[in-house]
């Protein structure tokens, strides 16, 4: 066995993720989360009545190529199931899909579909269409989107109000967590041409067919088999940094732990509380992490006493509320709870609202009333159904903010500590703040400190490979570049 150890602190998939790739490259690793369970904001709590609850309906798409391989570490790839058709519905219950063709290359697979999108007007069309086909031939990249929101490039672009709102909002402040005015351009952008133009299955939506905090058993089997423990209930009040290393760490017991590395995967906001006073002040590596701010997600929970929906999510147009998840169906896929409710005819849904600004200071019964209203639009069934109970689950600051120019504060995993790396989906990761991004940076972070032990290893996946004329203009603009 190796004498090298690494300290985790926090058990948030950046944690989850760096930890599990050093366990596997033979690296002995000690976990430690504050919380009492892993996953940080993607997992799930059980309530008093035993039904376990996800904090949010977290979900994966075919582009996430590092979180499907954590998963796959994870022992935990069989629990998520994958749908190569999107459906949406409108405020009429009017549902319409997308899904890519098996005929036409990337980016046109999806044209089809898009052209028959019962919610857009011929006007809408056209303009998403040119929208997309400049993003497209621009291999990801269009000119001049750096320091711009995503709503202004969207004007440049010409875009209609309802191409804008029953379009771009949809699939953005859900893929973001940000509305459109306060979303870096360069970030929007690049979820439409990394999911939907690059490559075809880019979009495929996975779903955890079991709650979030299931997925993570495999974790700790994987820091268990190197001899290091998992600790949950433990959280760490000190890092010490001596000589310009990292030199232990103190637990909130006044205990103290020592590694030869260490990686920091707590959120932005709790790092500088951990470090000596200097690494937040005025520039230092870490002043940056003042400046990223937070944005929320609302999750609300409600069991029917019947079936009232029959797919196994839906997109809402023109809603408060975004997305409404089928629990009960998703879950009897797996032969869970989920089978029990269907026998008993019962239904559980998880309904999903990102930037939820308007929605923070509400209470939890104007929050419920609001989703029912909104349910009876799409949902006939909801309205004679009797509501058995019902649970909100606020996430205040569940994501950092992706504004324009954001990147410029956000740290790499090495920020001139030895042996110390930070990991978060908040850190340099080229990607915004997704269960991708946290995974990315996990990774990153594990592969600095097996840099550091002079024992150099690659755990970073590549992209999907790009194909059909994507490929071509995305060559061609690198090639010009």
């Amino acid at each position: 066995m190796s004498s090298q150890s690494v300290l985790v602190i926090g058990g948030g998939l950046a944690g989850l993720a760096s930890a599990v790739a050093l366990a596997e490259a033979g690296i002995e690793v000690r976990l430690f989360e504050k919380r009492p369970h892993l996953g940080g904001r993607a997992t799930s709590y059980t309530l008093p009545d035993g039904n376990e609850v996800d904090n949010c309906q977290h979900v994966t798409l075919g582009c996430c190529t590092n979180l499907a391989d954590f998963y796959q570490r994870a022992g935990a790839a069989g629990k998520i199931r994958f749908y190569d058709r999107l459906y949406f519905v409108d405020r009429q219950g009017r549902r319409s899909t997308i899904e890519a063709s098996s005929w036409l290359p990337p980016p046109f697979h999806m044209t089809p579909s898009f052209l028959a999108f019962g919610a857009l007007g011929l006007a809408d069309k056209n303009a998403i269409a040119r929208a997309l086909l400049a993003i497209a031939w621009a291999g990801g990249k269009p000119p001049n989107i750096e320091s711009i929101s995503m709503r202004d490039w969207l004007i440049r672009m010409k875009q209609t109000k309802g191409a804008i709102e029953r379009f771009w909002r949809l699939v953005l402040v859900s893929a973001l967590d940000e509305e459109l005015e306060r979303m870096g351009a360069c970030y929007g952008i690049d979820v439409f041409w990394k999911a939907f133009l690059g490559s075809r299955g880019g979009y495929r939506l996975g779903i955890p067919s079991v709650p979030l905090g299931e997925l993570y058993e495999g974790c700790r089997k994987a820091v268990a088999s190197r001899g290091g423990p998992v600790r949950l209930r433990c959280g760490i009040r000190e890092i010490r940094v001596s000589d310009g290393r990292f030199a232990g760490a103190v637990l909130d017991d006044d205990s103290e732990v020592s590694a030869d590395a260490c990686v920091v995967a707590v959120p932005h906001s709790a790092v500088l509380g951990l470090l000596p006073k200097e690494f937040g002040e005025q520039g230092s590596a870490l002043e940056g992490l003042r400046h990223i701010k937070t944005s929320p997600i609302t999750g609300v929970h409600l069991w029917f006493d019947r079936t009232v929906m029959k797919e196994p999510f839906l997109a809402l147009l023109d809603h408060t509320t975004q997305w409404v998840f089928n629990k009960t169906l998703l879950y009897a896929q797996a032969g869970g709870a989920g089978a029990k409710e269907m026998r008993s005819g019962g239904q559980y849904l998880q309904l999903v609202i990102s930037a939820s600004y308007e929605l923070v200071q509400r209470s939890r019964q104007e929050i419920i009333d609001l989703c029912l209203r909104e349910l009876a639009d799409i949902l006939p069934g909801t309205r004679d159904a009797h509501l058995g109970k019902a649970t909100v689950i606020k996430e205040i600051n569940a994501t950092f903010s992706p504004e324009p120019g954001i990147d410029r504060w956000r740290p790499g995993q090495d920020f001139g500590v030895k042996n110390l790396f930070l990991a978060g989906d908040w850190t340099r990761t080229g990607w915004p703040a997704t269960m991708e991004g946290a995974v990315r940076s996990g990774y990153l972070a594990a592969e600095a400190a097996m840099a550091g032990f002079g024992r150099p290893r690659k755990f970073l996946q590549p992209d999907l490979p790009l194909e059909g004329l994507s490929r071509l203009w995305a060559t061609r603009k690198n090639v010009a570049g």
